[in-house]
């Protein structure tokens, strides 16, 4: 009996052993927390996606995305941001990279202050979060022409987003500066990036079926080696893609028909939302678009349910600087607005929102420890009205600026001969001409996108994009007609692309 008590109490210490065992093995399985930039030890195979699962470093592995543009949001604000993305829950970054503000001229680069893409990923990498790059050359994004300089359209056989020679030859001399700062900052080299998105949603624009497999060339041939994916809408999904990358989906409200798509086109792969519309972009004259935040946490908690990675766009949307918005042409012309709110989880001021707080309890079950602590908001200045007592009219400033140039018909703002060879880029344009008498104007689709027209310095009315007419009063003898064109923004996602000239 002695013997058989001994054995048996042996037997129990062992199935206590093996089950502690196994506890640890699964909490290593699961613990996304460990598997952070940081700690995570293992860098030979990268995230991988042969499976229905991901797994990063040899363990299973689910993205817990979120949006945030670092041309977007001013740099003394990334740190703030990332951490109240970090404390939500997220355990990895998405953003795009802006062709435009990179190379403003042909041949300029910038990657410096508000551009600094380097220090954005390694801060990315240095507070615990993974990175998705996306890095164009087109990027939508309710940005000008998506990304794209508007120089390109100075060819005037340009054709964006194809093999034609002329753009391919710009994005390689593009990827050739840009590619090499971020790819000592993959995954296998001690890096965040564990992905890098081919092109951007070409499924609703493929025009040219050479076009994914060059961009996925262009790429891999300048040393990326990270996980490739594309990303594109349902309608987008069987054009979009391109062999050796996986395929995601860009989504509001999660269907059957969008995982019957992903199982049928790549089966027993890793499913994510690359992008899931968090709210929505506004454009003038519209109201603002509010997503509420029990529908969006609804969703949010049923892909998650369903076993999918999960990217939020936006998880915090920024500023539209400058003269950078994009537009909307599906029946009619719509610019967006300078405000990239796009009511997301962080407000556009950064603040916390009900979204963010629903978020942060949804996504806290997917982790083995507790989140960070949120961040507290940082304080904000009350500033008095401002009073403007001076200012100086258009007619006067003219007369300190350069001699006008000259042509015996309109040029658009891009083939201006200005900005050493680059044309114009935005803002606005000053059209003047001589009239001997009145009559009527005609838009004709050719004002590009809004003019201010004026008789002899007088405003007399305003021209839009198009089908718009503008009575011209009679006068004595010949009068200066002069017409203010204001660039409201390129088109940024669609099929007119290549006809985005503007003035």
């Amino acid at each position: 009996m002695l013997i058989l008590s001994l054995r048996s109490a042996h037997r129990r210490r062992l199935a206590v052993g093996g089950l502690i065992l196994l506890a640890v093995i699964l909490y290593r399985r699961f613990n996304w927390h460990d598997m952070e930039p940081g700690t995570l030890r293992s860098r030979m195979v990268g995230l991988q996606a042969d499976s229905p699962e991901f797994q990063l470093g040899g363990e299973v592995f689910r993205i817990l995305g979120g949006s945030i543009h670092y041309f977007r949001v001013p740099r003394e604000y990334w740190r703030d941001r990332l951490l109240k993305m970090k404390a939500c829950g997220l355990n990895t970054l998405t953003t795009y990279v802006p062709w435009n503000l990179h190379e403003p001229e042909r041949g300029t680069f910038n990657f410096k202050g508000n551009l600094d893409l380097e220090a954005y990923i390694k801060l990315a990498g240095e507070l615990g979060l993974w990175v998705i790059l996306r890095p164009g050359p087109y990027i939508c994004a309710e940005w000008d022409l998506g990304g794209l300089p508007s120089w390109l359209y100075r060819d005037p056989a340009m054709q964006l987003r194809s093999t034609y020679k002329g753009f391919t030859q710009a994005v390689d001399a593009f990827f050739s500066q840009l590619l090499p700062r971020v790819v000592p900052l993959q995954y296998k080299k001690g890096g965040p990036i564990i992905a890098v998105q081919v092109e951007n949603e070409y499924g609703s624009f493929a025009v040219d079926t050479e076009y994914m497999p060059y961009m996925k060339e262009a790429l891999l041939s300048r040393g990326i080696e990270e996980l490739l994916m594309t990303s594109d809408n349902v309608d987008g999904l069987k054009k979009g893609n391109v062999e050796g990358a996986l395929a995601t989906i860009n989504l509001q409200k999660l269907r059957d028909l969008h995982l019957s798509h992903l199982d049928s086109s790549q089966p027993q792969k890793p499913k994510m939302v690359m992008e899931f519309w968090s709210g929505w972009f506004d454009t003038w004259g519209d109201l603002h678009h509010v997503f509420t935040a029990e529908d969006m946490a609804s969703v949010v908690m049923e892909i998650l349910q369903k076993g999918l990675s999960i990217n939020l766009y936006m998880f915090h949307g920024g500023t539209n600087f400058g003269f950078m918005n994009g537009a909307l042409e599906m029946h009619s012309y719509k610019a967006d607005v300078t405000s990239y709110d796009y009511d997301a989880p962080l407000s556009e001021s950064g603040d916390y929102t009900a979204k963010y707080l629903l978020l942060r309890e949804v996504f806290s079950k997917y982790h083995g420890e507790s989140l960070p602590d949120v961040p507290a908001l940082i304080p904000k200045m009350s500033y008095d009205a401002s009073t403007v007592y001076q200012y100086m009219p258009l007619w006067e400033a003219l007369q300190l600026a350069g001699e006008p140039f000259k042509s015996e018909s309109p040029v658009n703002m891009e083939n201006l001969p200005v900005n050493n060879g680059n044309g114009q880029s935005y803002g606005y344009t000053l059209y003047e001409t001589t009239i001997p008498s009145g009559g009527t104007l005609h838009s004709n689709d050719k004002v590009r996108d809004r003019a201010l027209v004026f008789v002899d310095s007088s405003f007399i009315g305003v021209l839009k994009y198009k089908h718009l007419e503008l009575a011209v009063p009679e006068g004595k003898g010949n009068r200066k007609l002069s017409l203010l064109v204001e660039n409201c923004g390129r088109v940024n996602y669609g099929k007119t692309l290549n006809n985005q000239r503007k003035g």
